[in-house]
């Protein structure tokens, strides 16, 4: 049965709320934070930062929480955990989230089991597009272990959450020999190179996680995203579930990936300083040189957890994805950033300027970043899934949710002094250990300490308050 909005908000508004009782300091009125850009200081609503919790999570009957991509009404299983991510480091304050984000976690695993190859769903639990992208599967086991790192909330671990892992593990297997193993068709023509090499050891996949057809069927990104998940969840199955086996599936296929992508999955050019890596190949030689604003991409690898910041191939790599070479890079008057094949050509990602941005070492760099998502329209709104760089009137998508975390995501960690959520605690690549990356903060000490008790103020007014009252 169908139930409007308003009645799930305020099942969440109520468990927060309840959070909210035991520290009634927090529950004051919303103000704004004071954001750096290149024209001085722009003030902002902190409860912008926290629409994308307040109205996009919708706590369901069977206790699962249903999260909608901004305005398209599905649920993506990349797009859901990505919403959740920013917001689990509230988790430890305000326990009524706690069963908000296991409610994710549950629902994704229920996605899972209904098709393991669709990318998106129903409410009511059916395929919405049935599109295989690797990272699909990789998205829900690096939210389970961001959450269960940060709450050590066993209550978690379900029994359909473990038929779901086991399911993860062994999808993954069975595309690494796509050919001999896998039933899947996409039963529409796409302009995708058919020839690929069966024995690179890597995942094969038909999409992006844009949901665009790849050029050839080992996507690098999508298959590095996979190598940190399979990673995690080695790490937490035996724990968890007291299923030494998938622990040991789950490493094992994260070692085959791995070698296939540093195998495969780069490639050698002077011009960028020596080895960098691809964004598609086929394994026999032929590459797309590319990359696209949706994550997992090249230029986010270290927000992935893959390498470090500093990492000298991912430096190569990234002077080529931020640059005119890369065919989807692109620049006009208001905004300068990746934009993808998936939106009108020469249109920018706010999602690219902010992956971009997590992903930088110059703190003036992130500033100018900022400046452009102001200049661009977007700041004291939602995030669009892309905009005309020299009309940002001009735009596609209204509200796209996972924009609009990571927009949160991006100003809780430069501006407020919030520490990175992450994925891994130990890098993907070894040797050499790399340790996991930060990215510079933009503000002094005294700001990121008030304006991080702000952000919890306003937390704690907006979980206080009836979604329809005044």
């Amino acid at each position: 049965m169908h139930r409007t909005r308003a009645i799930r908000r305020r099942l969440l508004t109520s468990l927060l709320a309840l959070a909210c009782a035991l520290a009634p300091s927090l529950a004051v009125t919303a103000q704004t934070l004071n954001i750096p850009v290149a024209r001085g200081i722009r003030p902002i609503q902190t409860a912008i930062l926290f629409h994308e919790f307040f109205n996009d999570f919708f706590p369901e009957r069977d206790g699962t929480t249903y999260v909608q991509t901004g305005d398209i009404p599905a649920m993506w299983l990349r797009d859901s955990a990505a919403q959740t991510i920013p917001y689990v480091r509230f988790a430890s304050a305000f326990h009524g989230m706690r069963h908000i984000f296991r409610g994710v976690i549950e629902r994704d695993a229920k996605n899972i089991l209904v098709d393991p190859h669709a990318e998106a769903f129903s409410a009511d639990y059916h395929v919405w597009e049935d599109k295989w992208e690797i990272d699909s599967l990789a998205w829900p086991m690096v939210l389970t272990f961001v959450y269960y790192e940060n709450t050590h909330d066993r209550h978690v671990f379900t029994p359909t959450l473990h038929r779901a892992m086991q399911t993860i593990v062994a999808t993954l297997q069975c595309e690494t020999q796509h050919a001999t193993c896998s039933h899947y068709v996409w039963p529409h023509p796409v302009p995708t190179q058919a020839a690929y090499n069966p024995d690179t050891g890597m995942i094969w996949s038909a999409f992006r996680p844009s949901d665009d057809p790849v050029t050839y069927h080992f996507n690098i990104p999508q298959n590095m995203f996979a190598v940190i998940g399979l990673r995690l969840l080695a790490a937490f199955a035996n724990d968890a579930f007291g299923d030494r086996t998938l622990a040991t599936n789950a490493a094992k296929l994260a070692d085959q990936v791995q070698i296939g992508v540093l195998t495969y999955g780069r490639t050698w050019d002077p011009k960028y300083g020596g080895w960098m890596y691809v964004y598609e190949t086929d394994g026999y030689g032929h590459d797309n040189l590319m990359d696209d604003a949706n994550i997992p991409n090249l230029t986010t690898l270290p927000y992935i957890g893959w390498c470090s910041i500093l990492d000298p191939v991912y430096r190569n790599t990234r002077r080529f994805t931020l640059s005119f070479n890369d065919p989807y890079y692109y620049s006009g008057k208001f905004a300068t950033g990746l934009g993808s094949p998936h939106t009108p050509k020469g249109w920018v990602w706010p999602l690219g300027i902010i992956g971009a941005a997590m992903t930088s070492t110059d703190p003036s760099t992130i500033v100018a970043d900022i400046s452009m998502l102001d200049d661009s329209d977007t700041l004291n709104g939602l995030m669009h899934e892309s905009i005309d760089p020299n009309d940002p009137a001009h735009f596609t998508r209204p509200e796209f949710g996972w924009a609009n975390a990571f927009w949160a995501d991006l100003l809780f960690r430069t501006v407020a002094g919030y520490r990175i959520v992450p994925f891994v605690t130990l890098n993907a690549i070894e040797p050499p250990l790399e340790v996991v990356s930060e990215i510079p903060t933009i503000t002094s000490l005294g700001t990121q300490l008030s304006d991080s008790a702000e952000l919890n103020a306003t937390l704690g007014y907006l979980a206080s308050q009836d979604p329809n009252g005044p």
